[in-house]
C-alpha cells in the first residue's frame, strides 16, 4: 500500500513539477541555475517517489511496535505505567528539540547541494574554454568550495542523528531497568514467563524507540522535497496556449501587418524599461531592418512580438487587426517564423528538427532543404532525412545549424519571419545565397531583422534604429545614409564603421 501510494503521489508531483516547469515564464529561467532545476527533478523527486513511502511505513511500524510493547509490559507490570510518564516526557522533549534540527539540516543539504549540480554542468559546457585560458585550478577550488558547504551540512545532519542516538539509548535502557526492577519485585505475582514476557518487550523498545524518532525526523526532513518540488509547480506561468473566448481565424494572419503602440517591457519587476513606450506601424509584406548599438533593445522588441516577455498592461501589439496580447500562445507563435542568431535544434532526427508536427511529405522537405542550401550536407549524412542528431546539433555545425533553422522556416511558409542575425556563422558565399533565399521565398510576408552586418539590409524597404529602447532613426537605407534628415544620425556612423571595417 505504501508503494502504490507513493507511486501514484510522486507521478502526480512530478507531472505538476514538469508542466510548472515548462509553462514558467522567461524571467524564472533567468533567475534560476540549472543545478537547482536538476536538483528538483533529481533528488527531490527520488526522495517523493522512493524514500517518503517507506519512511511513513516505516514510521507507523514502529508506533505501533512501541505501543504494543508498552501496553504489554503495563499489562504484567501496572506500575511500569508510572514510570512510563516522566520517561515520556523526556522522550517528547528530546524529539521536539531533535526533528526541527534535522529538518533544517536537511534543508541546508539540500539547498547546498545545487550549486554542486550548477557548477559541474558549467564546467562540462565550458570544458574547451577553461582549458583554452588554464582555468583549472580556479574551477577545482570552486568546486571544493562547493562541496565542502554540502559535506558541512551534510556532516552536521549525521553529527545530530549521532547525539539523538546515545540519548534515546540511555531511555531505552532506563525503560529495561525499570521493567525488570518491577518483574523482579513482582516475582511473587508474576510467573517466570510474564517476567520474561515483560523484560523482553522492554529490551525491544531501545531500538524502536530509535528509529521511531528517526523516522519522525525523516518524515520531516523528507517532506521538505515535497515542499521544494510544490515550490516549482506552483510557479508563475506563462498565458494559456488557447483562449476559446478570443481566438483567430485558421487563415489568420493573412497579410502579416504589425503594429506596436506604446510598447513598454522590462526584463523583471524592479528592473528599468528595456523598451520605453515604442511606438511603430509596419507595413504588411515590407522587409524592415532593425539595428542600434550593444542594450538598444533589438532583441527585446522580438520578445515582446513572440511574447516570450510580457509586455507592460498599457502595451497594444496588433497583428492584422488582432490584439495579439489577448490571444493564446500557441495561437500566436505558430504562425511567426523564426531564425535565431543561436540555432535550436533537438535530439533526434533531420527531418524531426525540421518538421516536428509531421504536416509535410518527404518531397515538401527536401525543397526547403535545397532552399536552405544543405543539399549536399544532408545526403552525404547516413540516413539522410532520418541521419541522427545529437544533442544540442552537437554533430552539426553553426552554420549548418543555421540553415537548418532557414529550412524549417521554409516548411513553415508564415506571413511573418524574424531574423536575428541568422546568417552570422555561415561564409560569405552561403550568405549571399541565403539572403537571395530569404528574398525570393519570403517576398510577400513581412521580414523582420536585427542586422549586425548592415549590408544585408541596406536594400530593405525600412530600417528602424534603436538606442536605449526607443525609436531614434525611421526611414529608406538610402535616406538614412544621404544624411538629409539625419545629418548626424545613428545608422549612417555604424554604416561608414563597417565600410572602414571591411577596408
Amino acid at each position: 500500500m505504501a508503494t502504490t501510494a507513493g507511486q501514484r503521489a510522486c507521478k502526480v508531483f512530478h507531472e505538476n513539477l514538469v508542466k510548472g516547469v515548462l509553462s514558467a515564464r522567461m524571467e524564472f529561467f533567468d533567475t534560476t541555475p540549472l543545478g537547482r532545476i536538476l536538483n528538483r527533478f533529481s533528488k527531490d523527486t527520488y526522495t517523493i517517489d522512493e524514500q517518503l513511502p517507506m519512511t511513513m511505513y516505516s514510521w507507523v511500524s514502529c508506533l505501533v511496535t512501541v505501543v504494543v510493547a508498552v501496553v504489554t509490559i503495563a499489562y504484567v507490570t501496572p506500575l511500569f505505567l508510572v514510570a512510563c510518564l516522566p520517561m515520556g516526557l523526556v522522550y517528547y522533549r528530546i524529539m521536539v528539540y531533535y526533528v526541527p534540527t534535522a529538518r533544517e539540516l536537511k534543508r541546508l543539504d539540500s539547498v547546498s547541494r545545487s550549486p554542486i549540480f550548477s557548477h559541474f554542468g558549467e564546467s562540462l559546457d565550458g570544458a574547451s574554454t577553461i582549458r583554452a585560458f588554464r582555468a583549472e585550478m580556479m574551477f577545482e577550488k570552486i568546486n571544493l568550495t562547493s562541496l565542502e558547504r554540502n559535506i558541512r551540512a551534510y556532516y552536521a545532519y549525521i553529527a545530530s542523528n549521532r547525539w539523538l542516538a546515545c540519548r534515546l539509548e540511555a531511555i531505552g535502557t532506563a525503560f529495561t531497568f525499570i521493567a525488570t526492577i518491577l518483574a523482579v519485585v513482582g516475582s511473587g505475582a508474576l510467573t517466570s514467563g510474564e517476567g520474561g514476557l515483560s523484560i523482553t518487550y522492554a529490551l525491544s523498545i531501545t531500538q524502536t524507540l530509535n528509529w521511531l524518532v528517526r523516522m519522525s525526523s525523516d518524515r520531516e526532513s523528507q517532506v521538505v522535497a515535497v515542499e521544494r518540488v510544490d515550490e516549482y509547480a506552483q510557479i508563475q506561468s506563462e498565458a494559456p496556449p488557447v483562449i476559446e473566448s478570443y481566438r483567430p481565424s485558421k487563415e489568420w494572419p493573412t497579410a502579416g501587418a504589425i503594429s506596436f503602440k506604446n510598447a513598454k517591457m522590462r526584463y523583471r519587476k524592479g528592473l528599468p524599461l528595456v523598451l520605453k513606450g515604442l511606438t511603430v506601424d509596419i507595413k504588411a509584406g515590407s522587409k524592415v531592418g532593425v539595428v542600434g548599438r550593444t542594450g538598444a533593445g533589438k532583441s527585446s522588441l522580438l520578445l515582446v512580438l513572440l511574447r516570450l516577455i510580457e509586455p507592460d498592461s498599457d502595451t497594444e501589439l496588433v497583428i492584422d487587426g488582432i490584439d495579439t496580447l489577448r490571444i493564446g500562445l500557441l495561437d500566436l507563435r505558430k504562425n511567426i517564423s523564426i531564425i535565431p542568431q543561436d540555432p535550436v535544434l533537438f535530439t533526434g532526427t533531420v527531418r524531426f528538427n525540421l518538421d516536428p508536427f509531421n504536416h509535410h511529405d518527404d518531397t515538401a522537405i527536401w525543397d526547403a532543404i535545397k532552399r536552405a542550401h544543405l543539399h549536399s550536407q544532408i545526403t552525404a549524412r547516413p540516413g539522410q532525412l532520418n541521419a541522427e542528431v545529437d544533442e544540442s546539433g552537437k554533430n552539426f555545425s553553426m552554420g549548418e545549424r543555421q540553415l537548418l533553422c532557414l529550412g524549417r522556416a521554409l516548411l513553415r511558409n508564415s506571413r511573418i519571419l524574424l531574423l536575428d542575425e541568422a546568417t552570422s556563422a555561415v561564409d560569405q558565399h552561403t550568405d549571399k545565397l541565403v539572403q537571395e533565399t530569404i528574398r525570393s521565398a519570403f517576398k510577400d510576408c513581412t521580414v523582420l531583422t536585427i542586422a549586425h552586418r548592415l549590408d544585408t539590409i541596406i536594400d530593405y524597404d525600412r530600417v528602424l534604429v534603436l538606442a536605449q529602447g526607443e525609436v531614434v532613426e525611421d526611414d529608406t537605407p538610402t535616406d538614412l545614409l544621404n544624411g538629409d534628415k539625419y545629418p548626424d544620425g545613428l545608422f549612417k556612423a555604424m554604416w561608414d564603421a563597417h565600410e572602414q571595417g571591411l577596408d
